[in-house]
């Protein structure tokens, strides 16, 4: 059909249109859904919420030092990075200290000295028969500062790290300089049991699984040490408000905005019964903030180490041994 001819036909359409009026309608309704179809598709194309996200975090920087302590019938695998104020960080519940990728280089560039600990029969570290128990992990934790002649360090914890992470302040406030602890519940009822339904935790997951099967000596139980350490957090802690209040070094408690596993007012709860201690809700992110917004996430960390360090440096803080003699 000629140019000629379509314009005629067009005209001859509309001249039909305004004699009948149906499709003068027929027009508006196919307008009107090719509109809704134009915004719909503006509103899925709209980026995924940082909550929802899950970036993997990079690979650790190559360690100063690494190796295992022979602890209670298991080996604790343990990295240092840096020189400076020694850092402890305490990964979450079926995690590793691969899960730090993030947080490990800020830290380091800033000064302070990383020691990064795989925590019992996570990661590279193994279990015996025995259940898990959080007391037991921050004695792991002190078995490690040992061998690595570390007095006193602060603590940067994430989950059921940072739950091992207030269990050392309030048991053993002479190793422990200040607390970072993000996500922890220190009661079964801080535990919010709907947020295993939260869309992001298939993702975590198989996160988990990928990094497990790379770096533990049990690949291939990851199913194991996912009910060992889930038996656990179903059974612990179970610290009281005259527990906490016997807590005396410098903590934060953190948090995201859109926590999936904590609840809110146990969050709270933990800032009002520890003394002295600050509350920070991180924006826009969940439980997995570490990965999801790692510079608002460091710079919370750093804020909180870098303010204690300038008010009062203690002396007890030392880096560790460039020679350390690990157990095993």
């Amino acid at each position: 059909m000629s140019g000629q001819g379509l314009g005629a036909g067009v005209r001859s359409d509309l001249g039909m249109a305004g004699r009948s009026g149906a499709p003068v309608r027929a027009w508006i309704a196919f307008l009107a859904g090719l509109a809704l179809a134009i915004v719909s598709s503006a509103a899925w194309a709209k980026p995924t919420p940082t909550w929802l996200t899950l970036p993997p975090p990079p690979p650790l920087p190559t360690p100063a030092s690494q190796g295992y302590v022979e602890h209670d019938d298991a080996r604790i695998w343990y990295a240092t990075f840096g020189t400076g104020p020694p850092v402890i960080l305490l990964h979450g519940g079926d995690g590793s200290s691969d899960d730090w990728g993030f947080q490990v280089p800020a830290l380091i560039a800033h000064g302070y000295q990383v020691v990064a600990i795989d925590s019992r029969g996570q990661g590279r570290s193994t279990r015996d028969a025995r259940p898990l128990h959080y007391t037991q992990m921050a004695a792991d934790v002190l078995a490690v500062m040992d061998t690595l002649g570390v007095r006193k360090a602060a603590l940067v914890g994430w989950s059921d790290g940072a739950i091992v992470a207030l269990i050392l302040a309030m048991k053993h406030p002479d190793r422990v300089s200040r607390v970072f602890a993000f996500g922890a519940n220190m009661d079964l009822r801080g535990l919010r049991i709907v947020g295993v339904f939260a869309p992001i935790l298939p993702r975590v997951r198989a996160l988990l699984r990928a990094d497990y099967e790379r770096v533990s000596p049990t690949p291939h139980d990851f199913g194991g040490m996912f009910r060992w350490v889930l038996a656990m957090q179903m059974r612990e802690p179970h610290y009281t408000a005259r527990d906490l209040a016997s807590i005396r070094v410098p903590v934060l408690i953190a948090d995201g905005d859109h926590e999936e596993l904590i609840h809110r007012s146990h969050t709270q709860y933990l800032a009002r019964a520890i003394p002295g201690a600050g509350l920070l809700l991180l924006k826009g992110v969940g439980h997995f903030a570490p990965l999801q917004d790692p510079d608002a996430f460091n710079a919370a960390v750093l804020d909180f180490l870098d303010k204690a360090v300038r008010a009062n440096r203690d002396p007890g803080e030392r880096p560790v041994s460039p020679h350390p003699t690990p157990g095993g």
